[in-house]
């Protein structure tokens, strides 16, 4: 019984040490530097089209187009041919069945990857953004309170996608009913599913330490972007 006793006690010191602010080590995160032109190796070697399937050739050459570069982050998926068929065959499929407009799309995608800080993401998503017709100066601040040259309905996508990505449990309803004024339940749905496995992209980039193209980083540079990226605390969790 003592032994009991002394293992909820144990679990309850836990409980503030994990869970407190000032010691929970997911809140002590290093912080994330700013965009720059990397040629170093990511922490799994990258494998490249020769080692997928043949079937999988053709996914792997529209994601590694000359205006689609994913190839660093391609190469090193490769190593699990599931996950390169379903995960970039989820992205082709639902950009061939949406019903949302791609800049939309592309404010999620980028929302979501400032507030993970994954540059390799931002950097993508972002000069896609600028293409979708939105300034380098909206992108940029693209967290702020209220940045420029969003509309409301932008405006809300964005907060949306934020909150997905911060508190997916704490949305109220109030949300999900001002979404229905400008979306359907299907719009939103996808909506939902697009921030998710942005998510998941970003923590694949991160983990393993994927590194930007060197075409898409050429494009940073010369339109001179300001990469929007959540800042954290310096402390390292190990």
């Amino acid at each position: 019984m003592l032994w009991f006793i002394g293992a909820i006690h144990i679990c309850w010191l836990f409980r503030f040490r994990f869970f407190n602010g000032s010691t929970f080590w997911l809140n002590r995160l290093p912080s994330i530097p700013s965009m720059k032109v990397s040629f170093t190796m990511a922490r799994i070697e990258g494998l490249g089209r020769e080692a997928l399937p043949a079937n999988l050739s053709l996914l792997y050459r529209r994601f590694t187009a000359k205006d689609h570069d994913f190839t660093n982050q391609a190469d090193v998926l490769a190593h699990s041919p599931a996950a390169f068929r379903h995960l970039y065959g989820l992205v082709e499929a639902l950009k061939q069945d949406s019903t949302l407009p791609q800049r939309l799309i592309e404010i999620a995608v980028v929302t979501t990857s400032a507030v993970n800080a994954c540059p390799y993401c931002v950097g993508h998503h972002a000069t896609a953004l600028i293409a979708q017709g939105l300034s380098a100066q909206t992108v940029a601040g693209i967290l702020d309170d209220e940045p420029p040259g969003l509309t409301d309905k932008e405006r809300l996508v964005r907060d949306y996608a934020r909150l997905v990505t911060e508190r997916a449990w704490g949305i109220r309803d109030h949300v999900i009913q001002e979404l229905r004024r400008h979306f359907s339940d299907r719009e939103i749905v996808e909506l939902t599913v697009r921030v998710g496995l942005c998510g998941l992209f970003n923590k694949f980039n991160q983990a393993l330490d994927i590194n930007v193209e060197e075409d898409v980083a050429r494009e940073i540079d010369t339109i001179r972007l300001k990469l929007p990226l959540a800042h954290h605390e310096e402390d390292d969790p190990q």
